[in-house]
């Protein structure tokens, strides 16, 4: 199958800053690669430079066979793309937020108009269209922007952390349009923060830190890089956990972990259920009391610590700024 979307070699600077360092990235069509990193690695700044929004300092990129150097116009036409938010006028009512994207495609007024009730139908806006947005409330605002990238059927999709700040419900009915979308063979880029939403929508996960793709994979696949399945259990009395940890040690694969003030021990094993199943017995035989015990897979956090050495959310700084924060800063003055 051919790619859709080709990086190779993208570097952008901001002064000393570097956003992109030699990042290489491809998305076969019909498909949905997820870019997953910690904020400020880069992910923002890929989308932008691969939707034309930025012009990298150096490398190559093509998006549905187009150059987006050597003509961005022609590839606005064939892309749509939805921010970290929502980017709707809430003065205008819903049908006119999408009417107004349309005539800016040139698409004509009835042409525009028809287009707009058919994408508020597909959202399950119908019943809102005709008021205007700032009644709305967060998801069907994120529903609305994912309507107006749609506006031109676009072959590539671009999004990017489109459920942040979405409550459970929303998230999952966003996920659903999503997966409509793709069995229709649109081709999609998104970034996220989230394993779940990347288990559930993404046919690849690449993970950026410092501007380069440094793992790429299924999400098991990634999953398995840190180290497969651990249980987890808290023993009834801190006095037993050196007597746990040693009945478990023939289990272990890999190294064990005590964490004294919760009464927890974690033990990293290749074959999880036969595992879990083993260990309960070796602490019964060994008297261990378990007050909780449980098999789990690594986290989102545990792939980050593993191949980025920091936290996926990175902590706010005396300012009250995250370098995502930053680097947006940056962005918009050179824009």
């Amino acid at each position: 199958m051919p790619d859709a979307i080709v990086a190779e070699g993208l570097v952008k600077r901001y002064g000393p800053t570097v956003a992109l360092d030699g990042l290489d990235l491809t998305v076969p069509e019909g498909t949905v690669t997820a870019l997953l990193g910690p904020n400020g690695a880069g992910k923002t700044t890929t989308v932008r430079v691969l939707s034309t929004l930025l012009v990298p300092d150096a490398g190559r990129a093509t998006v549905a066979g187009i150059d987006v150097l050597r003509d961005p116009r022609t590839l606005r036409s064939r892309i749509g793309a939805s921010g970290q938010y929502a980017a709707v006028d809430e003065y205008l009512t819903g049908f006119e937020n999408l009417e107004m994207v349309g005539r800016l495609y040139h698409m004509g007024v009835q042409r525009s108009k028809a287009r707009a009730r058919e994408l508020l139908e597909r959202f399950r806006l119908s019943d809102a269209a005709d008021r205007p947005v700032k009644g709305y409330s967060g998801g069907m605002r994120r529903r609305l922007d994912l309507a107006g990238a749609l506006v031109a059927n676009p072959p590539v999709l671009f999004l990017d952390e489109p459920t942040t700040g979405l409550d459970p419900r929303a998230r999952l009915d966003l996920w659903d349009v999503i997966e409509e979308l793709v069995a229709g063979g649109t081709t999609l880029l998104l970034t996220t923060q989230y394993m779940d939403e990347a288990d559930r929508l993404a046919d690849s996960i690449a993970v950026i830190d410092h501007g380069k793709v440094i793992a790429r994979g299924t999400a098991d696949e990634l999953k398995t890089l840190v180290g497969g399945d651990r249980i987890e259990l808290t023993v009834d009395n801190a006095d037993n956990l050196a007597t746990a940890a040693q009945a478990l040690k023939g289990l272990a694969d890999g190294e064990i972990h005590i964490e004294q003030g919760l009464r927890r021990i974690t033990v990293p094993v290749a074959d999880g259920s036969q595992a879990l199943v083993s260990a309960i017995g070796k602490l019964a035989e060994h008297d261990v009391k378990i007050h909780d015990v449980g098999l789990r897979r690594p986290s989102l956090d545990d792939v980050f610590l593993t191949l980025t050495g920091h936290e996926a959310e990175e902590l706010i700084n005396g300012n009250g700024h995250t370098p995502a924060d930053k680097l947006a800063a940056v962005e918009g003055k050179t824009r």
